[in-house]
C-alpha cells in the first residue's frame, strides 16, 4: 500500500517505522537528557538520531532490533557532538533537569535523586552510558552491547564498576552494617 503526500511516496513500512519510532522517543530523550545534562542538547540529539534512522530507512535496509539500533545511533550522535565540542557540559545538574524528573512533594527522594544525578555526572562516560542503558532504560546486557558496539563482558564490567562508584558517591553501600551504640 502506498500513500502520496505532498508529492512524496510513503510506504506502509515507512508508516510502521514512524509509529515504532514514536514509541521509543521518551526513552531516547530520558537517556539523552541524563547523558548530556541539558534539555535542549538532549532534544537536538534525539532529533538527530531520528533523522539518521529515517534516512537509513530510505535506503531500504532492514533494522533487526529497532530499540538497540536507536540507542546505538543516539550513542554515536553523542560521541560525534562530544568530539565536535571537545568538552563535557559543566552545568550537568540544572533545575530544569530536576524538575522534569522528580516531584517536589517528597524532599528526601528529591535529595536522593539529586545526589544520584550528580554522581552520574561524575562517572566516566563509558560507565555512565552502560548504567543508563541497563539500569534506567532496561536494555539487556546484549542489547546494550549492541547499542554501544562493545563486547558483552565489557558491558558487565563497566556496569559493575559504575554501580559500585554510584554506591560509593551516594553513600548507599548495601554491604554496610549498622553498629550497635551503647
Amino acid at each position: 500500500m502506498i500513500w502520496e503526500t505532498e508529492g512524496h511516496h510513503e510506504t506502509a513500512a515507512s508508516q510502521t517505522l514512524a509509529e515504532d519510532l514514536v514509541a521509543h522517543v521518551t526513552g531516547l530523550r530520558r537517556y539523552a537528557l541524563l547523558l548530556v545534562g541539558n534539555a535542549n542538547d538532549a532534544d537536538d540529539a534525539v532529533q538527530e538520531t531520528l533523522t539518521r534512522v529515517l534516512a537509513r530507512n530510505r535506503d531500504w535496509l532492514p533494522i533487526d532490533d529497532l530499540r538497540a539500533y536507536l540507542f546505538s545511533t543516539l550513542h554515536n550522535v553523542f560521541i560525534d557532538a562530544t568530539r565536535r565540542e571537545k568538552r563535557m557540559p559543566s552545568d550537568f545538574l540544572s533545575e530544569e533537569l530536576l524538575a522534569t524528573m522528580i516531584s517536589p512533594a517528597n524532599q528526601q527522594k528529591r535529595l536522593e535523586l539529586r545526589d544520584t544525578v550528580l554522581a552520574l555526572a561524575k562517572l566516566p562516560i563509558e560507565q555512565r552510558e552502560v548504567v543508563l542503558l541497563v539500569g534506567l532504560e532496561g536494555l539487556s546486557y546484549l542489547e546494550a552491547a549492541k547499542a554501544l558496539d562493545i563486547p558483552i563482558g565489557t558491558v558487565m564490567s563497566r556496569l559493575s564498576r559504575g554501580r559500585e562508584a554510584l554506591r560509593a558517591m551516594t553513600n548507599r553501600d548495601s554491604s554496610r552494617k549498622l553498629r550497635v551504640v551503647k
